[in-house]
């Protein structure tokens, strides 16, 4: 049997080589929203399938850590976007950015050519919204420093810094809380550690189906918070589109992340992503699907961690059956001998669940 092709479109776009980027899309106060996803947003970007975009893209924790993770172009949004302007969520967006051609109903396709690092320095947050924040009993910053390569891109490891207690406010509340550098508060680590980086994007989403100022935060079928540390390098995800252009946003950047992101967040920091986007008219999904070069991942949401694995289960085995051919009984076989489900993240509200399915099973 041969390998399921999702679409023509996304194969397509998989496979074109690189070429020097045709539009760049940098983080400013006109181009980002903060805290915010509205499908009636118009696109601060339009650009034809398969073009490439160079995106920047910011953390709002870059006030855990001022002195290293806040540059002039970072400090120019915290400035063009007043507080009381962000929200309902936590995460500054960049984008929307619409495709030529597409339309409600088709499928949008974004395909990730490659991230740099804008800083080489990242924030951990342990935060009131974690898993075992009632056995911690406080919030507290980790900072973590990029190793990086000679040519500027990323390296293979980042090292915590140190770390402190947060007391700037009674929570961790507002978006984007700044707290002035005190280095008698900052502790160092425990021990050296090497972490493997896994630079991506938290929140890659498109516009929403319902009309009106929704928050950032909470994942669904549109994308958005989906925490899956496979949003990287040569990942390409597919979405279902509601509105006319697709209206795709980008966030939340990430250096690392496990799977489950239980204490609240990531290594949240700045990257700039390379990126190309396009649309597919024979392909219908109904939840976001990634593809990279050896494997398949379908996703999952619920209130409960079993809503969300049984619709991930849910949504594998409709690739198994309408794109990979297989009867209901044998994917259902499959998905328990083969597929590989998991905890994406536990921390955003809504939980999220993933399966993964290795290309070569199916050769």
């Amino acid at each position: 049997m041969s390998q399921p092709v999702l679409s023509a479109a996304v194969e397509s776009l998989r496979s074109a080589g690189q070429t020097e980027a045709v539009h760049r899309l940098p983080a400013t106060p006109d181009t980002c929203s903060w805290g915010s996803i509205d499908r009636d947003r118009p696109p601060v970007l339009t650009v034809r399938p398969g073009e490439t975009i160079e995106i920047e893209t910011l953390t709002h924790h870059a006030g855990d850590a001022p002195d290293l993770l806040m540059d002039e172009g970072t400090r120019a949004v915290w400035d063009g976007i007043a507080e009381s302007d962000r929200g309902p969520g936590v995460h500054i967006l960049t984008g929307p950015i619409a495709v030529e051609g597409a339309e409600a109903g088709d499928t949008i396709i974004v395909h990730i050519e490659a991230t740099k690092p804008r800083l080489p320095y990242g924030s951990n947050c342990a935060a009131n919204w974690g898993l075992l924040y009632d056995r911690m009993g406080k919030e507290r910053i980790t900072i973590y420093e990029l190793a990086q390569a000679s040519n500027g891109r990323f390296g293979s490891v980042a090292t915590p810094m140190f770390g402190y207690d947060f007391t700037t406010r009674d929570l961790y509340d507002t978006p984007g809380c700044i707290t002035d550098p005190d280095e008698s508060a900052r502790e160092p680590f425990s021990r050296q550690v090497r972490v493997p980086v896994r630079p991506h994007f938290g929140v890659i989403g498109v516009a929403p189906e319902a009309s009106g100022v929704q928050s950032s935060v909470p994942p669904g079928v549109f994308g958005g918070n989906v925490d899956n540390w496979r949003f990287g390098t040569d990942a390409t995800i597919c979405y279902p589109s509601w509105v006319d252009g697709g209206n795709v946003y980008f966030g939340d950047p990430h250096f690392a992340q496990g799977d489950g992101e239980i204490c609240g967040t990531a290594i949240e920091a700045p990257l700039t992503g390379r990126i190309r986007l396009g649309v597919a008219k024979d392909l219908k999904v109904t939840s976001p699907i990634l593809e990279t070069g050896y494997e398949w991942a379908t996703h999952g949401f619920g209130e409960t961690l079993d809503e969300a694995m049984k619709m991930a289960a849910e949504q594998m085995l409709d690739l198994l059956t309408i794109r990979g051919g297989l009867s209901l009984d044998d994917a259902y076989s499959l998905c328990s001998v083969a597929v590989d489900f998991g905890v994406t993240q536990v921390v955003d509200g809504v939980v999220g669940c993933h399966g993964l399915l290795t290309k070569s099973i199916l050769a």
